[in-house]
């Protein structure tokens, strides 16, 4: 499962890229306006800080296919073609999949709530679907399943399109589809610090240096 950032803040992606090995950044124009930045400057910056061969997902924000179309063309120009262009999974988000895709252009559909949208934009030449797993809890669906089904709907169709998870609220949610072999989850910061923090990890680590420095004294190590 490849494992990208869910984030637009570059002292943020910055640290987690320091301790965790990302294979990318997905963003979106909410999370960008969040920097209160203008959104090329943040972009590129994050595109230098990750480099040309990391993953760097980017949404365009027309509602008609030749403007989304249009859009992910001054993306790449700017930002690489190793860019996957960000199409809602709508009517007019899956006629600009369809365009980009004959064009050799990468595609990540977002805003799936449901596999027909996922199994639409897959059929049209999607490279990634990313199903909002704790967004379709919120409405009462499940998330999960939902998330494996769409999974399923790939494998057995023979499409290429690769899930790429977004919309995470706990470490669990992840387990789960890491434990499943979905193509990809995008998380936020604050979730994929919780994946390793642990009080009883923290506790027997304690517990090691101390019972060694009492053995060779205070500050001593191997």
């Amino acid at each position: 499962m490849r494992f990208l950032i869910d984030d637009a803040n570059v002292e943020k992606i910055k640290e987690i890229y320091t301790y965790y090995p990302v294979d990318g950044v997905t963003t979106n124009p909410s999370i960008l306006a969040k920097s209160k930045r203008q959104p090329y400057d943040v972009l590129q910056e994050i595109r230098e800080l990750i480099g040309p061969d990391a993953d760097l997902h980017v949404q365009a924000v027309s509602r008609k296919a030749e403007d989304m179309v249009a859009e992910a063309h001054r993306i790449r120009e700017a930002l690489g073609e190793n860019t996957y262009i960000k199409i809602p999974a709508v009517p007019e988000g899956i006629r600009a999949i369809r365009i980009l895709a004959s064009e050799g252009c990468r595609t990540t559909a977002t805003a799936i709530y449901t596999p027909m949208q996922a199994f639409l934009a897959a059929k049209a030449g999607a490279d990634y679907a990313a199903p909002y797993v704790n967004r379709m809890d919120n409405l009462g669906a499940d998330g999960i399943g939902n998330t494996k089904i769409i999974h399923d709907i790939f494998q057995k169709n023979g499409l290429k399109t690769q899930v790429l998870a977004a919309s995470f609220k706990n470490s669990y949610q992840v387990l789960e589809l890491c434990c499943y072999g979905v193509g990809a989850a995008t998380i936020a910061p604050d979730v994929i610090e919780g994946l390793l923090k642990n009080d009883s990890v923290a506790a027997a680590v304690d517990a090691f240096i101390h019972d060694f420095e009492d053995l060779c004294g205070e500050g001593k190590t191997m």
